[in-house]
């Protein structure tokens, strides 16, 4: 039996035996892409159960980088590569970009060039190549549709009992949503714009609005609206009886609409602006304390809800993929 020595691999009788021993930095890539494997798992199971499949991406990219094979480091950092794109597309597509984005972006691109230079470690010890179709698959289907939906989540309950608190659901934002009448549609917070909140559409442009002991009248008819509660047991001067004198302090577009687009006791809604406003109609910060929504603030309407957590971080499996009425709850 011959054998020789060829860098880091051992010939023997004619067949190529690999060291067990990795590359350093392939060692620590395989060891990062399982911890992200496990954190994506946990999380599933105390956030959003419908994620726990892509627990499977690093988990393969880790198992592979064990096994040599270097488009297993490649094909994670182009996937990652793909989450970054995807990301900055968030940033300029929704206008958000807090503190906790841009780390999570510095992150992601960190991945991007440590399991690409453990990729160019495990090639420079001749370690097989692996299968590249597969992973640049998978990097194409995770950023496919960023273009066109969003993930979003309900933080308050403006919206019960159409949309809880808990809720996790997809917007399609692309093509751009062309709002009508009693559409839920996700825009820009006009408080905070780095932030995002949705609503029902209540008035378009042109249309006349008051409200009058809760009842809500759009162009003089009182509207029916099976979707909207009242837990408060009081009425509210400014709240219920809309456009009044206000009992609380309003921002400046707020006391524009009440000076410059009232007529004859009812708000009218100017070009170009929405009238909205939330489902639980007396714990719901809307259009009659901040104003009109502005078209260009508008990023879609929900298509989907895929995940559903109680306060206490039940499943609520019941809620799982229902789609939206145009006129009507989930």
């Amino acid at each position: 039996m011959t054998s020789r020595t060829c860098g880091t691999n051992t010939l023997i009788s004619g067949c190529r035996v690999y060291s067990d021993s990795l590359p350093k930095l392939a060692r620590v890539a395989s060891i990062i892409a399982f911890s992200i494997a496990v954190s994506v798992f946990f999380r599933a199971l105390t956030d959003v159960v419908v994620i726990a499949p892509f627990a499977l991406i690093p988990l393969l990219a880790g198992l592979g980088i064990c096994r040599r094979r270097v488009w297993s480091a490649y094909g994670y950092s182009l996937y990652c590569f793909g989450q970054f794109l995807a990301l900055l597309f968030l940033f300029w597509r929704v206008n958000t970009n807090t503190a906790e984005q841009k780390f999570a972006a510095v992150l992601i691109f960190a991945m991007v060039v440590l399991f690409f230079f453990a990729g160019r470690s495990l090639a420079a010890a001749s370690s097989p190549r692996g299968r590249a179709f597969p992973w640049i698959a998978v990097s194409m289907l995770s950023i496919v549709p960023f273009p066109f939906i969003h993930a979003f989540v309900i933080t308050t309950g403006s919206m019960e009992n159409t949309l809880l608190l808990g809720d996790h659901f997809l917007v399609r934002s692309f093509p751009k949503p062309v709002p009508a009448r009693g559409d839920i549609i996700v825009f820009r917070f006009p408080m905070d714009r780095r932030d995002t909140t949705l609503k029902r559409i209540i008035g378009v442009p042109g249309d006349r609005i008051r409200i009058s002991r809760k009842i809500v009248y759009r162009n003089g008819v009182a509207l029916a609206e099976p979707f909207a509660i009242h837990k408060s047991d009081y009425a509210d001067s400014y709240r219920d009886n809309f456009p009044s004198e206000p009992t609380t302090s309003l921002i400046e577009a707020g006391l524009d609409m009440l000076k410059n687009h009232v007529v004859d006791g009812a708000v009218v809604v100017p070009d170009g602006k929405y009238f909205v406003m939330g489902d639980n109609r007396d714990n719901s910060l809307d259009s009659r304390y901040w104003g009109f929504v502005s078209t260009g603030d508008l990023i879609g309407k929900p298509i989907l809800i895929y995940s559903s957590r109680d306060e206490a971080h039940r499943i609520r499996w019941d809620r799982f993929f229902r789609s939206p009425w145009l006129n009507g709850p989930f």
